[in-house]
């Protein structure tokens, strides 16, 4: 292909393929932040939702006809999606559809991922694209999908799988992928307890990023299949891809930082401690993850709200904030922010000190509290003379403890009830 043809090339299929957005999992391993929301509105980065990550690929990619596939406690997900992402022109063909589960085959709702696609395919058959592309909404990373739309054409794949390559020792979290020297997938183990490495890469594993692009008449046609078995899980990973790597041209289309051509940056923030670290991550003075690179920018809701403010500067009590995101909307009135990452709305009172902490909006700290290494969740009133994240027995008789010590605060462990259902 002639290199001058390629940013034309990849804009054609890009404008003739549909983005799925899976989106209905609850992320149970976020304990009780996806308590009253599902994982991808999950809010991370100060200012964004995990969502916000895939949907801004999308858009960023040339990829504007969207689906988001929705289920579990989906309503702040959705809320979301209605004040964020209207910005797109209709009458274009640009969209962010919302697809709930609606039994609209049977009476079932979602059964698995495969399966969720399933029970949309009048809609995909209405807005007939030539490709598919089917991304997890629970993932934070920057990618453009033009070049793997490209790499899917050009191989002649039937269907191609985004990975990534992660330790040997960490990926029995993943789909791990066996593949030849020409990059077609010849294996796919769910979550192994003896993940296959790489070809001359002992201490590696090649893992899927839950990004798959479909031809459309072969998504089809595997999913109609997968939904007459009784057998099936209908899921594409225990299910699917298994059953057509051996039969039809699947490829594994690594993804690598475009500058660098090495390993790129992908999360999978489905633990406390991982939400934690890839939040803290992002205050470092070069974090992998840059939120203000105006070439590949996150969109989202943009709520208007004041620029943060900080208060008083006597000797005994002086707002100020140390290696620390503050976003709009906050105020740290006499209170000692360091290295942490407060959401928009946050209140911390004087002589307060919170330290390695991410703070999720509309939180009001109390006077003389001291908080380390904590999440705490949206709405939380935090009273006077708080101590968090140092006794870590006390922790855990009040709050949810990670494994690595982190200390998740939600508004029902403090007695606050924000929803009601009786």
């Amino acid at each position: 292909m002639n290199p001058d043809q390629q940013p034309r090339f990849i804009s054609l299929l890009t404008r003739d393929t549909m983005a799925l957005i899976l989106a209905g999992g609850r992320g149970s391993r976020l304990r009780q932040l996806t308590y009253w929301r599902a994982k991808p509105a999950v809010p991370f980065g100060g200012k964004f939702r995990i969502i916000d990550f895939p949907l801004s690929n999308c858009v960023n990619s040339g990829i504007r006809r969207i689906g988001v596939i929705t289920q579990y406690k989906a309503h702040s997900l959705i809320l979301h999606i209605q004040q964020g992402w209207g910005h797109l022109r209709g009458q274009f063909g640009e969209f962010v559809e919302l697809l709930p589960a609606q039994q609209r085959v049977e009476t079932t709702w979602y059964l698995g991922t495969a399966d969720a696609v399933y029970q949309n395919l009048d809609i995909l058959r209405n807005h007939d694209p030539s490709y598919v592309l089917v991304l997890a909404g629970d993932h934070i990373y920057k990618m453009d999908y033009g070049p793997m739309l490209a790499f899917h054409v050009d191989k002649e794949a039937d269907m191609t799988i985004g990975c990534i390559e992660v330790p040997l020792d960490t990926a029995r979290a993943f789909g791990v992928i066996g593949v030849n020297e020409h990059g077609r997938i010849h294996s796919f183990s769910e979550k192994p307890e003896n993940p296959e490495p790489m070809p001359g890469k002992p201490d590696t594993a090649l893992a899927s990023m839950g990004i798959y692009i479909f031809n459309r008449d072969f998504l089809f046609e595997q999913l109609i299949k997968d939904a007459d078995n009784n057998n099936s899980t209908h899921d594409f990973g225990h299910d699917v891809i298994p059953s057509v790597i051996d039969k039809y041209k699947v490829y594994a289309y690594s993804f690598l930082d475009p500058k660098t051509s090495r390993h790129a940056f992908w999360r999978d923030v489905g633990t406390v401690d991982a939400f934690w670290e890839a939040n803290l991550e992002l205050i470092g003075v070069t974090p992998e993850l840059n939120l203000y690179d105006t070439e590949w920018p996150i969109w989202t809701h943009q709520e208007q709200l004041p620029p943060a403010k900080f208060v008083f500067d006597d000797d005994d009590r002086r707002g100020m904030a140390v290696d620390s995101m503050v976003s709009g909307g906050c105020i740290i009135s006499g209170a000692v922010i360091k290295h942490s990452l407060l959401f928009s709305n946050v209140t911390v009172h004087s002589h307060s000190l919170v330290e390695s902490s991410v703070i999720l909006p509309d939180v009001n700290i109390g006077e003389n509290c001291n908080i380390h290494c904590a999440v705490i969740d949206k709405g939380c009133i935090l009273p006077d003379n708080m101590t968090i994240g140092v006794n870590r027995e006390e922790d855990a008789a009040r709050f949810h403890v990670s494994p690595n010590g982190i200390v998740l605060v939600t508004p029902e462990m403090l007695g606050q009830e924000l929803h009601h259902v009786r």
